[in-house]
């Protein structure tokens, strides 16, 4: 007996489990296979003649990927820092065909131009904002703000001098800026819109409002401003927006313009196929609209000085713990308040990215805290963090959102399960693997389904840099293990490893696919000077990476990441 092949094709997840279904009260139970229209057979009989055609879905959210690390700063371009302009379309159109669908930038946030890290994205001023410098001046000039012979002459350097650019870029940002707040058109309107879309305004007006108020006053720290100002009484506020209400205005237009050409690059990258990775600090820094506005929501005392400050306790990067300073949360008082600060920031980075990383994730377990009047970290002390109440209170609000967990450093047992509890995926990073045994989880055979790869991070060195410190013992482990990797291939011989892990998502910075030194290195850890600052030299552009983006790409077809 054939049987019509009308039955769906599929059962239920290709089948439902069996279900025993008594046909009488003396009739044994017989078990019965059900399909997606209701139909069901029973053990023994013919299935239909299309069956060996019923192969399993593959679930799209398991999809192996890889992706390039690589923040705009380092775009190569004439004006002496990357930008949103034509080579960020570039670099789109080389991941596409090097096959990757992943790009993953750092924080976007202007870098505290007074808080002595040249150029961080870590010590940001304003963790919503976007940062001005990468607003490209040729897309100013399409747009009819700017005019071509407004334009700088080109300036010739590979790494990024942040305060020379500031003063190149800065007053041509603003022209174009004022140019638009007193025109009329669309892109007026487009601006009106910005302004008072519910999900910026909040924000963007605490941001222009702190801004103006660092702009008149010049002093190191909102802690110095007076009383009125520090405390956001209403007539103190109402006095500096008329009297800064251009500048106030500039601001606005500013971040609206640098919004406009981010989505512009985010659109483009999404007609490609790649999704874009943002990077979330856990903290903010002290000198921020994001403190000054919401006092309550964290650790100060009445005064609004920091009681406790944020760190971590001695590491492999510095013996004495590092010292960030960034005031804790009031997790208690955010809990109460139903953690909509977080809520917010968290609907912000939706609307930048289509997923991102959070830094220090471990902070929501446990975190360190470290007197304020300390100078050292390793004087901290760890405290419990919010937990999954945090995450829960997040998902109510937002909805689905694609976390990926950086769960590097001190990591316990309440950490994991914390990030398995929200389903996050965890990091490993190849450089750590080697120095120990085979238990160290940041070996490949010791990979998770559910975690990112990297080959290194941005605090990582370059693997060739890497490599050229490493002692030979371990070295030979290095070889040893990869198999067929020579030395002077070591950077591929490491991507490719990382390709062929098991973990779903593989990220390689972009200096390791060029195969560049310690002089390419984006940060050093407990270091202040010198970081931040590398670009890709002007003598690789993506046009002339053809032949690394066929290497690379014919590794994602062989370990399944196409």
């Amino acid at each position: 007996m054939s049987i019509c092949s009308s039955l769906t094709p599929f059962p239920a997840s290709l089948y439902s489990p069996p279900n025993p279904v008594r046909s009488n009260s003396a009739a044994p139970n017989r078990i019965r296979v059900h399909f997606k229209n209701g139909g069901s057979l029973s053990a023994g009989e013919d299935l239909p003649l299309d069956y060996e055609s019923w192969h399993p879905k593959r679930d799209l959210r398991s999809r192996r990927r890889a992706g390039i690390l690589l923040h705009p700063t380092s775009f190569p371009g004439p004006y002496g820092v990357g930008d949103l302009g034509p080579q960020a379309f570039q670099f789109v159109d080389w991941l596409h065909d090097a096959g990757c669908s992943l790009w993953q930038v750092l924080p976007l946030v202007p870098p505290g131009r007074r808080s002595n890290e040249d150029g961080s994205p870590y010590s940001g001023q304003d963790a919503n904002c976007g940062n001005t410098l990468l607003i490209s001046l040729e897309e100013l000039v399409k747009d009819g703000l700017l005019s071509k012979e407004e334009l700088p002459k080109s300036i010739d350097t590979d790494r990024v001098n942040f305060d020379a650019i500031a003063d190149v870029k800065d007053p041509l940002v603003a022209e174009a800026a004022k140019r638009l707040v007193s025109s009329s058109g669309e892109l007026k309107n487009q601006l009106q819109e910005f302004r008072k879309d519910p999900k910026i305004a909040g924000w963007l007006e605490d941001a222009a409002y702190f801004a103006a108020i660092d702009d008149t006053l010049n002093t190191i720290s909102w802690y110095d401003w007076p009383e009125s100002l520090k405390n956001r009484h209403l007539v103190a506020l109402e006095e500096i927006y008329h009297s800064k209400k251009e500048f106030i205005d500039t601001f606005i237009a500013e971040q609206f313009l640098f919004q406009r050409q981010w989505q512009k690059v985010h659109d483009y990258a999404q007609t490609k196929g790649v999704s874009i990775m943002g990077d979330m600090p856990i903290y903010v820094g002290y000198h921020s609209a994001d403190v000054w506005a919401n006092k309550k929501q964290f650790l100060l005392d009445n005064s609004g000085f920091p009681l406790l400050v944020s760190g971590v306790p001695p590491d492999a990067f510095s013996e004495t713990g590092q010292l960030w300073n960034s005031p804790l949360y009031d997790w208690k008082a955010m809990e109460r308040d139903g953690y909509s600060w977080w809520i917010r920031r968290l609907r912000r980075a939706q609307n930048l990215f289509d997923e991102f990383r959070i830094d220090h994730f471990r902070g929501f377990a446990g975190f360190w805290a470290v007197p304020s009047e300390a100078k050292v970290a390793m004087v901290g002390k760890w405290k419990v963090g919010p937990g999954k109440s945090l995450f829960d209170a997040i998902f109510r609000s937002v909805g689905e959102i694609n976390i990926i967990a950086e769960d590097l450093g001190v990591i316990t047992e309440d950490v994991v399960q914390l990030r398995k509890s929200i389903g996050a995926p965890g990091m490993a990073v190849l450089q750590f693997g080697f120095g120990s045994d085979a238990e160290n989880p940041h070996l490949p055979h010791n990979h998770e389904q559910n975690q990112v790869v990297y080959t290194g991070t941005h605090d990582n060195d370059t693997i060739k840099g890497w490599w050229d410190v490493l002692p030979q013992e371990e070295k030979s482990n290095v070889l040893k293990y990869l198999g067929n990797a020579v030395e002077e291939d070591v950077s591929w011989g490491l991507i490719e490893a990382a390709l062929s892990s098991v973990a779903q998502t593989t990220i390689i910075p972009m200096q390791d696919i060029l195969g560049l030194g310690s002089s390419a290195r984006m940060n050093t850890p407990a270091t202040q000077y010198g970081n931040w600052s590398w670009r890709i030299p002007k003598s690789r552009t993506f046009d002339s990476l053809t032949s690394e983006a066929q290497q690379l790409r014919d590794m994602l077809v062989m370990y399944g990441r196409l």
